[in-house]
């Protein structure tokens, strides 16, 4: 289990990636940033993954923004869980 890797939900869907990264900056050290879209149209989904440098640096963020409003939205910030099986593609054949 990565202990870097924040799920951050209940994200405005007006926000873009870089307004993500900018915000987790005072945390500390972000290693990547991202948002999830709808596939076809590219609208945000409202939540998005943040890796910071170490697990320390995520354990501050997820004090630091969970429950934080952002743009009339309580963010929702916790240790990402790891994928299970129910998610991984089997090959088909």
């Amino acid at each position: 289990m990565n202990e870097s890797l924040l799920h951050v939900g209940n994200l405005p869907y007006s926000i873009e990636r870089d307004d993500l990264e900018a915000m987790f900056l005072n945390a500390g050290t972000i290693v990547s940033a991202s948002l999830m879209a709808y596939k076809y149209d590219r609208r945000s989904r409202g939540y998005g993954f943040v890796e910071m440098a170490s697990p320390e640096e995520a354990r501050k963020a997820v004090e630091m923004y969970n429950g934080r409003e952002i743009r009339e939205r309580k963010l929702a910030v916790k240790l990402a869980r790891p994928r299970t099986a129910s998610f991984v593609k089997r090959p088909v054949g």
